[in-house]
């Protein structure tokens, strides 16, 4: 259908004694288009409306109503309107009446712009974010805070994002910028917020003592209203399309280090055309009016409890952290930071170590904790045996033989061994001695009846008939 402007142009170059088909070259229309319109005139016909149902004040004032009971099913509320009023509409007209009247979805507003001035406000939030660490690839959380005037920003990256990871995150991203802005836009995430949403949320009581220390308020942004933070939010884009692709990352230290380099000398020195400026010499303004930093900045950790089991380990998420030996079923106190992890007992650090990040299953044994076990303890030689010893040479090698040979050491071996040693003369006893070592003979009795043969005929001599 031809607009209005369109027909006055067909009419004032006809009136001009433009041709049909001149007009129709000119205008790109075809020449039916043109004589009918020639043939209507000026005025143009009326377009015919399509019956619909009349819509009444007293049908108005209840749809509402009905809408809510019905929880929102069209189908349902023209039942409902055929039950309860006797009217009968159509499922189109009826789906229009409801928007007309923004029962459904509430009538789009125009946006506007957000104007921040220097160290006002800056954004945090998270998004994941698909990368290869390590050769395995996985979902990393991508933390990001950028400040509202300058657009000088921050990011970091971690396996998960609990409340203790957004603490670490923040405070690291203060002392990047050396300084703080007075609100914090913020999600409506369980992680910040305790209760409720939006800017009349509850915030919760450590983030509460957190922002305290920094001179931060948290504000979160109405609900389905993530344009409040648009900036944070078309920073998640940049950094997945700029960053990301074609850098490696060993583990986690070395994805935030890249991340951390990335931002100091490529990210904030681009120059941005809504800013006619880098951020980074827009920082350079904004910066004298950011909040100072505390003056002491305690580290963040969790402070969990453990008892040191029967190895000489604390656990600590499925990980197995070593500490020395001395502490075995004592309890100790552990200091998670993100990177590090200290075991402190009686007050004293005992124990200091590289956290696994991201890690399952993990065993941690640090030097000088842990002596090398010894199944089978050593004991000193028996008293016995030391007397054997010095005796002959003979013996001696006769005493070391039956010593592995003979259970618990040969103490009672040894023991009969130097009774016999005692009570025979010398020459044949050694004789039979190193007769039983040759065929390795380490039965005692047998070994007496050695000595025994071999003494018979100088101790056992009788008479002749």
């Amino acid at each position: 259908m031809l607009s209005e402007p369109q027909r006055q142009s067909i009419l004032t170059l006809h009136e001009k004694g433009a041709s049909v088909r001149q007009i129709s070259r000119l205008l790109g229309h075809s020449r039916a288009t043109v004589r009918q319109v020639l043939a209507q005139g000026v005025q143009r016909p009326a377009r015919r409306a399509a019956p619909t149902a009349t819509r009444s004040p007293r049908l108005t004032s209840q749809l509402p109503a009905l809408y809510s009971k019905a929880r929102g099913n069209v189908v349902r509320l023209q039942e409902l309107l055929r039950e309860e009023l006797g009217q009968d509409i159509p499922y189109s007209t009826l789906t229009s009446w409801v928007r007309a009247l923004g029962l459904r979805e509430p009538a789009p507003v125009r946006v506007g712009h957000y104007e921040f001035a220097p160290g006002q406000e800056m954004q945090h939030d998270t998004s994941p974010h698909r990368l290869t660490l390590g050769g395995q690839r996985l979902v990393a959380q991508c933390a990001a805070l950028i400040l509202g005037f300058s657009r000088y920003f921050f990011v970091q990256y971690y396996p998960c994002f609990t409340r203790f990871e957004a603490e670490v995150f923040l405070d690291t991203a203060f002392r990047f910028l050396g300084g703080t802005c007075r609100r914090c836009t913020i999600d409506n995430t369980s992680v910040l917020v305790g209760a409720g949403s939006g800017p009349g949320a509850s915030i919760a009581a450590p983030v509460v003592a957190f922002g305290e220390r920094f001179g931060v308020q948290f504000v979160p942004h109405a609900i389905r209203h993530a344009d409040r933070k648009a900036y944070v939010e078309r920073l998640f884009h940049y950094v997945e399309h700029n960053f990301l692709p074609g850098r490696t990352f060993g583990d986690w230290r070395d994805l935030n280090a890249q991340a951390r380099a990335w931002c100091e000398t490529v990210a904030n020195q681009k120059l941005k055309r809504s800013l006619g400026t880098a951020p980074r010499a827009a920082f350079e303004q904004e910066q004298p009016a950011l909040r100072p930093l505390p003056l002491h900045q305690p580290e963040v950790c969790l402070i969990q409890h453990r008892v040191v089991d029967t190895a000489a380990f604390v656990h600590l998420e499925t990980n197995r952290y070593s500490v020395p030996e001395r502490l075995i079923g004592q309890a100790v106190e552990i200091h998670q930071g993100f990177e590090t992890l200290r075991v402190f007992s009686r007050g004293r650090e005992v124990a200091r170590h590289d956290r696994a990040i991201g890690q399952r299953h993990q065993r941690l044994v640090a030097p000088g904790h842990h002596a090398p076990l010894r199944r089978r303890r050593t004991q000193p030689p028996p008293a016995q045996q030391a007397l054997l010893e010095h005796a002959d040479a003979r013996l001696t090698a006769y005493v070391e033989a039956l010593s592995t040979h003979a259970p618990r050491r040969g103490v009672a071996r040894l023991k009969r061994l130097l009774a016999l040693q005692r009570t025979y003369p010398p020459e044949p006893f050694l004789a039979a001695v190193a007769h039983a070592h040759a065929y390795g003979l380490y039965d005692i009795n047998r070994l007496e009846a050695l000595i025994l043969k071999q003494v018979r005929g100088e101790f056992f001599l009788l008479g002749e008939d």
